[in-house]
């Protein structure tokens, strides 16, 4: 189960989606928006994806993983538009008999999904905006892994 919406996560219809009776290990992954980065007040987030390359690339990586992993089941959803400081932007439930499983499949995921998955985020602050992996993004500056995307292009929405 993977979504995309522009409302608040249901955490719990995620775990209930991938709970049962031969998982020992269910894990939640909470992605909430954080009040700052590299010094600067964040005001909110603001996600925008290629909505089906992002549904099918997260089926994908989830299917992948669970393969690989002897996982039971993956869920996550992530949010777009506008997510305020404090929300959460992107919730995944992992589950498998045992919970090295699910714990190593969750970091993967996390990881990959924000290396190859269609979905961007920009940070809003007090004194502008920034697309995080962008040369203008100050934590590609003080990490240069963090630097994995092509600066989005600017059009109507802020996207073409």
């Amino acid at each position: 189960m993977v979504l995309l919406t522009r409302s608040p996560i249901d955490a719990e219809a995620l775990r209930r989606a991938v709970a049962g009776p031969a998982n020992g290990a269910v894990v939640l992954f909470f992605g909430d928006a954080r009040e700052a980065t590299a010094g600067r007040r964040v005001l909110e987030l603001v996600y925008e994806a290629y909505e089906g390359m992002a549904l099918a690339a997260l089926r994908a990586l989830g299917e992948e993983l669970r393969a690989r992993h002897g996982l039971s089941a993956v869920a996550c959803t992530h949010r777009l538009g506008r997510v305020p400081v404090g929300e959460s932007a992107m919730v995944l439930a992992v589950s498998a008999p045992h919970r090295e499983a699910a714990l190593a499949a969750v970091g993967e995921f996390v990881r990959r999904l924000k290396q190859e998955v269609p979905i961007w985020k920009q940070e809003r602050f007090e004194d502008g905006a920034v697309w995080v992996g962008s040369a203008s993004d100050p934590q590609a500056a003080q990490d240069p892994a963090h630097a994995t995307r092509a600066e989005p292009v600017s059009g109507p929405g802020g996207r073409t």
